[in-house]
C-alpha cells in the first residue's frame, strides 16, 4: 500500500494550498481518509477525515471553516484544501486511511500512513 501525499510548499499567511494523497495497492472506495499534521516538537494531531461514501466530514476546531477535505474515488485521491493559512498551519501533512469511521479523530487507529508533504505558512 502507497499513500503519495504532494502539494506542500511555502505560502505567505492569507493564501491557499491544495494538499492531494494518490492510493494505490488498497480498496481505496472502502476507506475513510484522513489528513493529520506534525508541527516542530508536536504530537501528529488530526486536522480532518472523509468517509467512504463521501457522506460525512469531520475536522479539528483549528481548521473549520477554512480547510476542506474531499476525495476521488475514481482517481483513488483525497484532497486537502487549506484556505487562510495561518504560520500556526506551518507542519508536515500526512494523509491516512482506516476503516473505522468513529475512531477517525484518533491516529492510532489507522492501518495505513502516507510520507508527509511540508507546508510553511510564512507570516
Amino acid at each position: 500500500v502507497q499513500l503519495q501525499a504532494s502539494g506542500g510548499g511555502l505560502v505567505q499567511a492569507g493564501g491557499s494550498l491544495r494538499l492531494s494523497c494518490a492510493a494505490s495497492g488498497l480498496t481505496f472506495n472502502v476507506y475513510e481518509m484522513g489528513w493529520f499534521r506534525q508541527a516542530p516538537g508536536e504530537e501528529r494531531k488530526f486536522v480532518a477525515a472523509i468517509d467512504w461514501e463521501i457522506k460525512n466530514t469531520v475536522y479539528a476546531d483549528s481548521v473549520k471553516g477554512r480547510f476542506a477535505i474531499s476525495r476521488d474515488n475514481t482517481r483513488n485521491t483525497v484532497y486537502l484544501h487549506m484556505n487562510k493559512l495561518k504560520p500556526e498551519d506551518t507542519a508536515v501533512y500526512t494523509c491516512a486511511a482506516t476503516r473505522n469511521w468513529r475512531m477517525v479523530r484518533f491516529r492510532s487507529h489507522y492501518e495505513y500512513w502516507g510520507q508527509g508533504t511540508l507546508v510553511t505558512v510564512s507570516s
